[in-house]
């Protein structure tokens, strides 16, 4: 009964959940860029390039047949689902992501030696300065306000 229990136990922890649902969102982005690139991408270079499909380009050498044709398929399909990532989910993301630290910083800069210090700190921990106190701070009960 204590190894179903622990069993139970493992499953239900956060970072196993988590994964779970990492890799069910993962599997349906999966098939979302797929389609991007094979029904929009893919079009855009066979109009400039004349064929989508390369899969027909071989040659022989000495009775071994290359099929290189192939390989550039995958090296296109490769090239086209991380330039689509990068600049429809990394970048949008990144902007996002760099905007939202400017509007709440989780640090402040020391006065005195220009470490960058948590927002609550009381005392810088590098040179352990007495910082001024933002209104919302906790303080220790029956303490004075920092000045």
């Amino acid at each position: 009964m204590k190894l179903l229990n622990d069993f139970k136990t493992f499953l239900f922890r956060g970072n196993v959940v988590d994964l779970a649902v990492a890799v069910v969102i993962g599997t349906a982005f999966t098939a979302v860029v797929k389609a991007l690139v094979s029904d929009l991408l893919t079009p855009v270079i066979a109009a400039i390039f004349g064929s989508p499909n390369f899969a027909n380009l071989k040659f022989r050498l000495n009775g071994s047949q290359f099929a290189y044709g192939d390989f550039l398929n995958n090296l296109l399909a490769f090239v086209l689902v991380a330039a689509a990532m990068f600049f429809l989910v990394v970048t949008p993301i990144n902007w996002l992501m760099s905007r939202r630290a400017q509007e709440d910083p989780a640090t402040k800069q020391c006065p005195e030696c220009d470490t960058a210090i948590p927002i609550k700190a009381r005392r810088c921990p590098q040179c352990t300065t007495r910082l001024t106190a933002s209104p919302d701070a906790p303080r220790r009960p029956g303490s004075a306000p920092v000045a």
